[in-house]
């Protein structure tokens, strides 16, 4: 499976032998996962995923949405139905924001066929594919057992230098990477060195291929430089790995992100462009 599949790929692999395991990862940063949309209307047999509570582990020193360790992250995706030798297709709402956070956890523990819905539940229910509502039936257990390594990762110590010798991504708004607002966290602006592409810009549904590709090569991505991306907790960085991997290029991710950054004073803040 690639790293997007279309609603028509999906609906024709949904059912019958070889259907991959559906989680639904609605989730938005102001409420947090929304299983009441889910309980309204979700495709057929998909298993709602809290992003909080099962795809992160607790706030504190690591960020707002640390990494989940592979204890927690290997229960939920077993109880959710996840086995390594059954595909995985992941959506949210229409930005696959909180999708990619799924898909790259899930490569990042060690699966390697998982793939995002493209635009998510608004694009399957554009294309005239049918919703369930409420709750499905209870999966059977999946046999996933989580193995962290599968994605490349940077901590607070190496970004610095990345962002000198390579490219550091701050996949936030214009706005918050210029300091000129900070809604979430308590201090604003970026990591010095980093340059700005907001999620946003990569579309949902995701842009063509060559069209991500030449604006990260705009950024200075190019073959054989090291590229790492953060946001503000780790969550739509994962977006932005996921676009850079249509794009044909490996990034590693930063996962505690700004809110990370942040926690310790004596590191470098810097603002405006």
């Amino acid at each position: 499976m690639s790293a997007l599949v279309s609603a028509d790929q999906l609906a024709d692999r949904a059912v019958g032998p070889g259907a991959p395991a559906i989680l639904d990862v609605r989730w938005n940063l102001a409420e947090g996962a929304d299983r009441r949309s889910y309980q309204q209307g979700h495709l057929p047999g998909a298993v709602f995923v809290d992003l909080d509570q099962e795809l992160s582990d607790p706030p504190g020193e690591r960020g707002r949405h640390p990494l989940p360790r592979p204890e927690r992250f290997g229960a939920a995706m077993r109880a959710a139905g996840v086995s390594l030798n059954r595909g995985v297709v992941v959506y949210d709402a229409a930005s696959s924001l909180a999708a990619a956070r799924a898909w790259w956890l899930l490569r990042y523990f060690g699966h390697a066929d998982v793939a995002v819905l493209d635009g998510g539940l608004a694009a399957w229910v554009a294309a005239g594919y049918p919703l369930e509502r409420g709750e499905p039936p209870v999966p059977e257990p999946g046999d996933f057992v989580a193995r962290p390594g599968g994605m490349p990762v940077v901590g607070a110590e190496q970004v610095l230098a990345l962002a000198a010798d390579g490219v550091l991504i701050d996949a936030r708004a214009e706005q918050r990477f210029r300091g000129e607002i900070e809604p979430v966290d308590s201090v604003a602006g970026h990591i010095p060195g980093a340059r700005n592409r907001p999620t946003q810009a990569n579309g949902a549904p995701f842009r063509a291929a060559s069209e991500l590709r030449d604006a990260f090569a705009a950024l200075g991505v190019r073959p054989g430089v090291p590229v790492a991306v953060y946001c503000g907790s780790g969550v739509t960085a994962a977006h932005e790995v996921l676009a850079l991997e249509l794009a044909g290029y490996g990034a590693a991710l930063y996962p505690g992100s700004w809110s990370e950054w942040i926690r310790d004073p004596e590191r470098p803040v810097a603002r405006g462009e």
